[in-house]
């Protein structure tokens, strides 16, 4: 079975990895969300696609939630000590990636391509693709001004209330090879239980790349990432009560409209009603076993 999954950072990461872990080695596509990405000290990150890739290869920091296990942060203390920003949380086991690929960039290596090799060597089978390799950038427009998705949500902590998203580039963002054919081709289409505003919308921003997925809505299910009507972390809730009116399972589909056949929820908000067919089950990945469990359900909503 042929899935791809629309993926933004940590909880779309922990369904990826329950995708992979059911699905035969070579079947799983996960296409990223790059708007979050930043240059920092000279380098370039890419947190979501980072996140993703650590939880495949198994190297991600399941208590911290986010960055490799292990981590230690004595490169960035000693950037600090020399004056250099310290607002992004750069630990040394993370600067080998970011040095790796931004050397690789500097020379014209498509970010594809890059991230292709990246996966390689962490030993994956599952496919890993930006969203475009064009630059394409979210900025977070707020009461107090517009900012840069990482200072807001990094530097500001995301304590501004949001009014609306811009996706700076993605009118000449041009979908990364092979991202179009896996949506095309696959008998299952995904999207994680990423914030839709700041991790979904940026890659249906890329030209082309809605489109293709409006054809496949009959065989598309998004899972929610709110819990009782709660964001599982990070600031949807207050983003989608105040862009959408409410955080029921109806305001989550609404940002997807027209775009998936079906929401998987939580049971802490069952009972619902929505425009699209509900599917209720436990949606909190507290160990990879639990991420497993509800990417068979999710598979089992377009078998």
């Amino acid at each position: 079975m042929r899935v791809a999954c629309l993926s933004g950072g940590v909880g779309g990461a922990k369904l990826a990895c329950g995708l992979q872990d059911v699905l035969a080695p070579g079947e799983l596509t996960v296409i990223g969300n790059v708007g979050d990405d930043v240059e920092v000290l000279g380098l370039h990150v890419a947190p979501d696609l980072d996140s993703v890739l650590y939880a495949l290869a198994g190297l991600n920091d399941e208590e911290r939630g986010w960055g490799r296990a292990g981590e230690t942060w004595r490169a960035l203390e000693a950037a600090r000590h020399w004056g250099g920003e310290g607002w992004f949380m750069l630990g040394d086991l993370d600067l080998g990636l970011h040095l790796v690929r931004t050397q690789a960039l500097r020379t014209g290596d498509p970010l594809s391509a890059v991230t292709a090799r990246l996966a390689e060597a962490a030993g994956l089978a599952t496919l890993v693709l930006p969203a475009t390799d064009d630059p394409l950038r979210t900025s977070v427009v707020t009461p107090g001004g517009t900012f840069p998705f990482q200072e807001w949500f990094v530097a500001r902590r995301h304590e501004d209330e949001v009014d609306a998203m811009v996706f700076a580039g993605a009118d000449a963002a041009r979908p990364a090879p092979g991202v179009l054919e896996a949506i095309r081709d696959a008998d299952a289409l995904v999207v994680a239980p990423s914030n839709p505003y700041t991790s979904i919308h940026p890659i249906l921003a890329v030209d082309g790349l809605r489109e293709t997925v409006v054809a496949r809505r009959e065989r598309t299910v998004a899972v929610s990432p709110l819990v009782g009507g709660r964001a599982v972390k990070g600031p949807l809730d207050r983003m989608l009560m105040r862009m959408s009116g409410g955080t029921s399972p109806a305001h989550v589909a609404r940002c997807y409209e027209g775009l998936i056949g079906a929401l998987v929820i939580d049971r802490a908000d069952a009972p619902a009603e929505s425009d699209v067919p509900l599917v209720v089950t436990d949606t909190l990945m507290t160990d990879r076993d639990a991420g497993r469990r509800l990417a068979e359900v999710v598979l089992e909503a377009v078998a």
